[in-house]
């Protein structure tokens, strides 16, 4: 499993932040951003981005 995870802690903190405003924001808004939202909590809960990893990005230091 930790070969799988390429999300940092600073860039983790960001996403569930980001993702949990943007969320709540659409939610209010009535639009669909929420999935946006949604797909940066998990990626920040998960620790792993696919993005990421096709473009050979890794943000955690081990």
């Amino acid at each position: 499993m930790a070969s799988m995870v390429n999300v940092g802690t600073a860039d983790r903190a960001i996403r569930i932040i980001v993702g949990l405003l943007l969320a709540v924001w659409s939610i209010n808004a009535g639009n669909f951003w929420w999935i946006l939202g949604i797909a940066l909590i998990a990626t920040g809960i998960f620790r792993f981005c696919g993005l990421y990893r096709l473009l050979g990005i890794n943000t955690c230091k081990t």
